[in-house]
């Protein structure tokens, strides 16, 4: 039997009300909070005086989009600066990620750079670090599960993960209510997101026993879900997401992701939002995976069953069990609810081939389900752009 290990927050609460409960909570874990919240996130206010009514100290600290390293070493400054016992983030994943990076870098001394692998090999190890609580108000990257940081370095235009599985948060405090005013284009981006990470997972070379049940169980709920929120958004829709969400980080935390991701941190250290990138790749990336599978003599049914899924909830008409139409119907869908073309994520043409490049590399590539070349993930780049009426014309379904 396959071995495995399940790293999990140690604590979560999930459900609608579960807002109501957070300061109790919070005070349990600690006493001088750095609170860093998204601008867009009114309730983080109402947190604070809730906080300061129970006689926590609390400390407030905007974030202002996905984190770059000057924004880790400024709230690493404020954390030592107050003694924090305790981060808080409420926000989306690029809050998350910020507070998260706080969280493990405030015990430890030099630089931050010093732990992202920039001119050391291998980087030292972390100090243990202060608890960190996640309150996420978007449903896309599940970073309040995940044990990584995403951190932008500009001057090198790069996006590294700080790694550590002591970074998971203590607490993941998980709130449908938090996005349902979210507005469409986020809802859409942030939920090809978590849906790309759940299947990524699924099919990756490092898929275990308990994260094949997790993501069986939550693709096709998660596929569902999105497109209802995309045609009448309810709150049932919503509270579907926001799990989809957090299992996504489960599943990715404890297996790996694949050519999607390996893509989208390329892409993304150019200035692409990245749910949109993950979105507009993933139909492209698996007609090419599925193809190198078969090419490779490898067994195509997980691929297939993802493709099934897709078919069944975006897929209209006749040809709907022909291979590769779940990705043609997914396609389809992010195109009628207007997602940003590559051109428009900073991916254009002329960029293709470096970005294949170091595509090919980068860390969540190593986990895809096959070893795609140079030329195959050029190939997804391309098709990503293809009109898909041109698909069919050129034989690709």
């Amino acid at each position: 039997m396959q071995g495995f290990s399940l790293l999990t927050p140690a604590r979560t609460l999930f459900g609608r009300g579960t807002l109501s409960r957070a300061a109790d909570e919070i005070a349990r874990v600690g006493q001088r909070i750095l609170l860093v919240r998204s601008g867009s996130v009114a309730w983080a206010d109402v947190l604070a005086a809730d906080l300061g009514a129970r006689d926590v100290q609390v400390v407030l600290l905007q974030s202002g989009g996905e984190p770059a390293i000057d924004d880790v070493r400024h709230g690493v400054a404020k954390a030592r600066e107050i003694a924090a016992d305790c981060i808080v983030s409420v926000g989306g994943g690029a809050t998350i990620d910020l507070g998260k990076a706080i969280s493990g870098l405030c015990m430890s001394g030099g630089d931050p750079t010093d732990y992202l692998g920039v001119g050391k090999s291998p980087p030292p190890r972390l100090q243990d670090p202060v608890a960190f609580v996640a309150i996420p108000s978007t449903s896309g990257t599940g970073a309040e599960a995940t044990r990584n940081a995403v951190i932008t370095l500009p001057e090198r235009q790069l996006k590294i993960s700080l790694r550590d599985p002591r970074l998971v948060p203590d607490l993941a405090l998980i709130d449908p209510a938090l996005t349902d005013d979210l507005p469409k284009g986020l809802t859409l981006s942030t939920g090809l997101d978590a849906l790309t990470q759940l299947i990524e997972s699924y099919l990756c070379n490092r898929s275990n026993l308990l994260t094949d049940a997790l993501c069986r169980d939550t693709i096709p709920m998660a596929i569902t879900a999105l497109r209802r929120l995309m045609d009448d958004p309810d709150s049932a829709a919503r509270d579907v997401m926001a799990q989809a969400s957090y299992i996504s980080g489960i599943a990715l935390a404890n297996s790996g992701l694949g050519i999607v991701h390996g893509l989208a941190a390329v892409i993304g250290s150019r200035g692409g939002a990245h749910g949109a990138i993950c979105g507009r790749l993933l139909p492209a990336a698996l007609i090419v995976n599925r193809e190198a599978m078969i090419e490779r003599g490898h067994a195509t049914g997980r691929i297939d069953q993802v493709d099934a899924w897709l078919s069944a909830a975006l897929g209209t008409g006749p040809g709907d069990q022909q291979a590769g139409h779940g990705a043609r119907s997914l396609r389809d869908f992010m195109d009628r609810h207007s997602l940003a073309s590559l051109g428009h994520l900073h991916c254009g043409p002329e960029v293709w081939t470096d970005v294949a490049q170091n595509a090919r590399t980068a860390s969540s590539t190593k986990a895809n389900p096959v070893d795609l070349s140079e030329r195959e993930i050029a190939r997804i780049l391309e098709l990503s752009e293809l009109l898909p009426d041109r698909w069919t014309r050129s034989g690709v379904i």
